[in-house]
């Protein structure tokens, strides 16, 4: 398949495409034949081809969810180096649960929809004209951090059940989640794992998973990962380590440096940690690893 997993691809380069109509999708980062300009994607320069033709080819599909209250935006720099190397990669953004608007933010409803805004989005990128014929048909990965690592896993099998101060009349609550047969494989990052404590509730989600944490993670630590090792199908399918000395935000792209100033929680790290080397690391294993799966 052209562009990934050690063939160097012609496709360099990314077009952006902003989706304003609809909440799900806001932008979408796939090769495309034409020359990269210097650019701004939300607060951010990147270097990309806005409005440029998709390239010539048939590309596996990546749907990103973010984690709670932020933007799908913060993975940039991965989306973008996935792009570069034959990804299709959908970045939704997840409503009431974002930066603009977090007024779900812990409550069962948004535990509810996550999983059905990540069908949403393969569903519309799958609908694209632009994309028709180009896309390796019915599959998907998702990379999801932090909760969008649970949304991953639910939206991959798992059953979650909320928690007694999530649900309206105080009681815990099972949600009802529908799988999407989709998704092969999935990249959890610091994922947020909780609501799968339940006997048998990930043993639905029996495909290929790349896990990464971090060990100085107050938010997610490790036994979140140690839920979903001793919770799947198939404990082997999990490639899993935990990352040294790196915190929960570490895995978000590199931010610029009028932004990384000390009351920014999402710009740091823990003393002595390299985030722009790290994400070359970063960037490179999640590409390899997305890349076998469609070998």
């Amino acid at each position: 398949m052209d562009g990934i997993h050690g063939k160097k691809s012609p496709l360099l380069f990314i077009i952006v495409y902003d989706y304003i109509d609809i909440q799900y999708i806001r932008t979408v980062l796939y090769p495309a034949a034409s020359a990269e300009r210097p650019d701004r994607l939300g607060p951010y320069a990147l270097e990309l081809a806005r409005g440029a033709e998709p390239a010539e080819g048939r590309f596996p599909l990546a749907i990103l969810s973010h984690g709670t209250g932020g933007s799908p935006l913060v993975y940039r720099t991965l989306a973008r180096h996935l792009a570069r190397n034959g990804f299709v990669v959908g970045m939704p953004e997840h409503p009431y649960n974002n930066r603009n608007d977090n007024s779900l933010e812990g409550t069962a409803r948004n535990l509810a929809y996550r999983p059905r805004h990540l069908r949403m989005a393969i569903d519309w990128v799958f609908g694209q004209d632009a994309f028709r014929g180009k896309l390796v048909p019915d599959a998907a990965s998702v990379i999801g951090h932090s909760m969008g690592g649970y949304t991953a896993l639910a939206a991959a099998g798992g059953l979650p059940r909320a928690f007694p101060h999530e649900t309206p009349d105080g009681t815990p609550q099972a949600i009802e989640v529908t799988p999407d047969p989709r998704i092969r494989s999935l990249v959890l990052l610091a994922p947020a794992s909780v609501w799968f404590r339940d006997e048998g509730a990930l043993r639905a989600v029996d495909l290929p998973i790349l896990m990464l944490d971090a060990e100085r993670d107050p938010y997610t630590p490790p036994f979140h990962a140690q839920i979903v090792v001793n919770g799947v199908a198939d404990p082997r399918k999990v490639h899993y380590r935990t990352i040294e000395n790196a915190g929960h935000f570490s895995f978000l792209s590199p931010f610029p440096e009028s932004m990384a100033v000390p009351g920014f929680l999402p710009a740091q790290d823990p003393p002595g940690f390299d985030r722009e080397r790290f994400h070359e690391r970063l960037q490179a294993e999640v590409l390899a690893f997305l890349a076998a799966q469609y070998e």
